[in-house]
């Protein structure tokens, strides 16, 4: 995503939830969105399929000692 609509979309959220951005807080802000941009390009670069669901829960389990 370039700078220009990270920093609209960034004015428009703060507007919208009456968030008062201060000046030297904006450029930590406005990285921090672009970083979350390039996650999300990632995640969306994963093709899926019909049949491919999202995980409902996360069931952890027991790691297993290795065998020797």
């Amino acid at each position: 995503m370039k700078p220009a609509p990270i920093e609209s979309y960034v004015d428009a959220a703060a507007a919208a939830l009456d968030l008062r951005l201060r000046s030297d807080h904006r450029p930590g802000v406005l990285r921090y969105f672009a970083l979350a941009a390039e996650f999300a390009a990632v995640v969306d670069a994963v093709p899926l399929d019909m049949h491919d669901e999202s995980a409902v829960h996360f069931v952890p389990v027991v790691p297993t000692e290795p065998q020797e």
